[in-house]
């Protein structure tokens, strides 16, 4: 029989402030969050939205304030604590283990009090109970280091939901979503919380914030600036009590591609594992965008482009000329760079130096013998942060104590101190605000103005149309369409999912 949580408690939070290093992240937070509503959070990168989330879930301690359910003061020391009070956070970075089942991972630690192939059986029936709630679609006997990033964070709500959970707190969880389980996964936050569970959601998406929200609390450099009715907000009204200020959130325009480009970057025939068959071509100061639902093998074909795994076949050619038993020191060699599709596992060495960071990718121009010329390299990472803007008190930090937003443009500067001729991207503003994913949209479009091929995967379909001027679109690995600027989103969506409609 499934288990019906207690409801959830009214949550009081009282002058709440938290300090890192003697940098205050949170200021005096008052905030007041009713049974069964949905709550969400937004700012800035470094507002503090993800800090107070923590907070809520036991993650972290308050350096001051107080939590309190229904008028009862509570101390979260930990997450264990918070999970004894029905809360469960769901965070960014992911907290399963990768080399145990989908069914282990939901049920850890908390199996059916039954032996052997009896409790097997029991579980599996409250996993299919799970299933049928969510309609998330997840084989239970997979292994989860060898899911989608989408597919495992479907995981981390199984098991919060396994658990019992009353208050669900969610940080950033559309942001590894295709357009079909983003649909979804709102639908189900408006389902649970008309079953009374109380859902705190942190988003930079403003319209799935509006959508789905009941009220919404602003924060901005440590301080909450607004709670208000959701219904009472638009994008623009939330965007100004963001930043203080007006912001153009509207995509840049890209340039037109010259008629006599010339054909930059080129595949045939690339073949390997889900991806099959696929060509391309990108010609200089085009933007290609590559579409799909998670699965369909969009980040294998940049990695395949770039060496990153070896084509079982195809060939892939940088102006003209054939690149053969392609590496990734053979790409960069060639004019590619890759912008990874996370930061913090692929991309950047988290706890080394903004510095170090951006200087990786090109030290071989900089070197003098076996040594790197300082001066050299602290002139070259400072003109390159400032093309970007990226905005850090000292280039000598460690890139992880930057907002998600300049830890992203820190990527960029990484790849482009090597002045590529090419550029791959994948998902180039996940897990950015507003701000910085303007500025990121805008530094594509000047790249590519400047004459650079670039390709770029993203999971938002609004973004991939609006900068791209061709959408190719992948269906479990092999092209079904390439579509010219100003195409419909629902014809790509379409074609993603089956229906290949009219190729342009």
């Amino acid at each position: 029989m499934t288990h019906t949580p207690l409801p959830a408690p009214a949550i009081a939070v009282r002058g709440v402030g938290k300090s890192y290093s003697g940098v205050s992240v949170l200021r005096g937070i008052d905030l007041d969050i009713a049974p069964g509503e949905v709550h969400s959070l937004v700012g800035e990168n470094g507002a503090g939205k993800s800090t107070l989330l923590k907070i809520l879930g036991g993650a972290i301690r308050a350096d001051e304030g107080t939590l309190s359910f229904d008028g009862d003061p509570v101390a979260l020391g930990n997450p264990r604590d918070a999970i004894a009070h029905g809360i469960s956070l769901i965070s960014q970075e992911g907290a399963l283990v990768p080399a145990l089942s989908v069914l282990d991972n939901v049920f850890l630690a908390r199996w059916s009090h039954r032996a052997g192939l009896l409790r097997s059986r029991a579980d599996r029936r409250r996993f299919d109970e799970l299933i049928e709630v969510t309609g998330f679609d997840v084989d239970p006997g997979a292994r989860v280091d060898g899911l989608p990033i989408g597919t495992q964070q479907q995981v981390e709500i199984l098991r919060s939901l396994a658990r019992g959970a009353r208050v669900l707190a969610l940080d950033e969880p559309t942001a590894v979503l295709a357009e079909h389980e983003k649909a979804n996964l709102l639908a189900l936050i408006r389902r649970l919380a008309t079953g009374g569970t109380t859902v705190l959601l942190v988003s930079h998406f403003l319209d799935e914030v509006l959508s789905v929200a009941d009220r919404v609390t602003v924060l901005r450099d440590g301080e909450l600036v607004l709670t208000g009715d959701a219904a009472e907000q638009t994008p623009g009204s939330l965007v100004r009590h963001m930043v203080g200020r007006e912001l153009d959130v509207l995509y840049p325009e890209p340039a037109p591609v010259p008629a006599d480009a010339p054909v930059r970057l080129s595949a045939r025939g690339l073949n390997r594992g889900i991806v099959s068959d696929v060509d391309l071509e990108v010609r200089a100061g085009e933007v290609l965008g590559i579409a799909g639902l998670v699965g369909s093998g969009r980040t294998e074909t940049l990695r395949l482009l770039f060496g990153a795994d070896a084509a079982d076949a195809g060939v892939v050619s940088v102006d003209g000329e054939e690149l053969t038993r392609l590496t990734p020191r053979r790409a960069m060699d060639a004019g590619i760079a890759l912008v990874p599709e996370s930061r913090k596992e692929q991309g950047l060495v988290m706890m080394r130096s903004v510095r170090e960071n951006i200087a990786l990718a090109s030290l071989s121009s900089r070197r003098a013998g076996p040594f790197v010329r300082p001066a050299a390299e602290r002139s070259a990472v400072a003109q390159v942060s400032r093309s970007v803007d990226i905005r850090a008190a000292r280039t000598d930090a460690a890139v992880e104590t930057l907002s998600g937003g300049n830890q992203q443009k820190a990527l960029f500067a990484k790849w482009l101190s090597r002045s590529p001729k090419i550029l791959l991207i994948d998902e180039p503003t996940r897990g950015v605000d507003v701000a910085a994913k303007s500025q990121i949209h805008h530094l594509i479009t000047e790249l590519a103005a400047g004459g650079m091929a670039v390709v770029c995967v993203s999971s938002e379909i609004e973004e991939l149309l609006a900068l791209s001027h061709r959408v190719l679109v992948l269906r479990h690995g092999r092209p079904v369409g390439t579509f010219s600027r100003g195409v419909d989103r629902e014809v790509v969506i379409s074609a993603a999912f089956g229906d290949e409609g009219e190729h342009a």
